[in-house]
């Protein structure tokens, strides 16, 4: 069997973590696959900084169009992130009949659904595991073995950034902004945190996750995002207190209206989850499924090695499919048929129905917690309990703190907004929801 050539756009860190594991691990590599997998070139936009690991540099060129025209190269890694140019590089790979593997999930967050169909019209693979937790193999497990499954809910804390930052938080009682410059120091995160302490990476993972699990077809710009940079010291303090630990979780779940929750916000966990005790820069993922029941993935999320391990992963399945004379995968994009994927309503944020802890800033004097439970009472809202801090001489605004049973979004928020107009209320009131059963 000749060579299988492979062209690299983007020369980043991952890029420069996949031409290691490349050169390191080429015999188990051909040992596995029956060929040699060769990276014939490499484009970047810039070619003479040092990745630490030697290549030639007759393999490296600032004009892509040297892989996407080359016929000898059957796979392009697109490793540029972002949408474009990415988008357009992927597609016209796709047009030369190229196969085509990326960790950009945020491309297939919102240009999926072409991206696939295009793949589909040109008989290629599209393989995309690094998109979703790294190294950890939750997706190719849910396109593989458990494939059989009807999935019921999809929970993950896919962010190692975010929960970085709130393990410190949990564990030290840091500042948020202490614990994102340290993040951005130890290179946990990027110069522009943005994207991942708004929740808009998990958000984009969740997208690509719930289309697999679901069979669905996701619009990115529903799924409700709410980040963690509104979360405080004494959230995370009265939290524990009753319980919990907060976490960024990313939800989906069936609902048996047949409409699908597609949500990313901070979310508080019993301490008595396993999820829970997910710390650091690490990942989780906790799949249920009508037949396997719960399953749950975990592992490092990100960093140059484990993406790495992932994306030569995918090259390895299509290499195998290219030495076997097979034109498509046996498994398609999104693991089901191209026509059985269709659009499915998400469940809006109003209509979710959970449990909440609400956190008011109110003057210590008689009459509040009255004037509160009147107004949650008055939206149907019940109490579970409720906790106050000592109270002071008078006149002071003092913590309450109310968790409810499960009550509908759009109710605790009237109620919120009612209450904040009190003359007792000292700063917009605050609520983190609930999961209490990750099933």
């Amino acid at each position: 069997m000749s060579d299988i050539r492979v062209g690299l756009i983007g020369f980043g860190n991952i890029g420069a973590g996949v031409v290691k594991l490349l050169r390191d691990n080429s015999t188990v590599i051909r040992d596995k696959v029956g060929a040699t997998i060769q990276l014939a070139r490499i484009a970047d936009l810039d070619i003479t900084s040092d990745r630490g690991v030697a290549v030639d540099p007759a393999m490296l060129t600032t004009d892509v169009n040297a892989i996407l025209n080359d016929p000898e190269i059957k796979i392009v890694i697109e490793l540029i992130g972002g949408y474009e140019p990415a988008r357009t590089f992927v597609l016209k790979a796709i047009a030369a009949g190229k196969h085509v593997v990326t960790a950009n999930k945020a491309l297939l967050a919102l240009h999926g659904t072409e991206i696939y169909a295009a793949a589909a019209a040109h008989g290629v693979e599209v393989q995309y595991e690094a998109a979703v937790g790294g190294g950890i193999p939750v997706l190719s497990a849910i396109k593989g073995n458990l494939a059989a499954n009807r999935f019921g809910s999809v929970f993950g804390i896919m962010n190692g950034t975010c929960n970085y930052i709130l393990t410190r938080m949990t564990q030290e009682g840091a500042d948020f902004s202490d614990v994102l410059q340290s993040a951005k120091e130890l290179g946990y995160a990027e110069p522009d945190p943005t994207f991942d302490i708004e929740g808009t990476d998990t958000a984009h993972k969740l997208a690509v996750l719930a289309s697999l699990c679901f069979g669905a077809s996701i619009d990115f710009n529903a799924i409700y995002t709410e980040g963690i940079t509104g979360i405080s010291g004494i959230d995370i303090r009265f939290a524990e207190q009753f319980g919990y630990r907060i976490k960024l979780l990313a939800i989906g779940k069936r609902t048996d209206d047949g409409q699908l929750e597609v949500r990313v916000h901070p979310t508080m966990i019993p301490l008595h989850n396993p999820m829970s005790d997910v710390g650091g820069v690490f990942n989780a993922i906790r799949l249920t499924g009508d037949f396997v029941g719960p399953v749950m993935f975990y592992g490092r999320g990100a960093g140059q090695n484990p993406t790495a391990s992932a994306i030569v992963g995918d090259l390895i399945e299509i290499s195998r499919s290219i030495t076997a004379g097979v034109d498509r995968r046996r498994a398609a994009p999104l693991g089901f048929l191209d026509s059985a994927i269709t659009p499915l309503q998400l469940k809006p944020m109003e209509e979710i129905i959970t449990k909440f802890m609400l956190r008011f800033s109110a003057l210590d004097q008689p009459g509040v917690l009255a004037g509160i439970a009147g107004t949650l009472g008055e939206k149907g809202i019940s109490i579970e309990s409720m906790m106050q801090t000592a109270r002071h001489n008078g006149g002071e605004a003092v913590p309450i703190v109310i968790m409810t049973h499960e009550a509908r979004e759009g109710a605790i928020r009237a109620a919120l907004t009612e209450i904040d107009t009190r003359d007792f209320i000292c700063e917009k009131s605050r609520f983190i929801r609930i999961e209490d059963n990750l099933e």
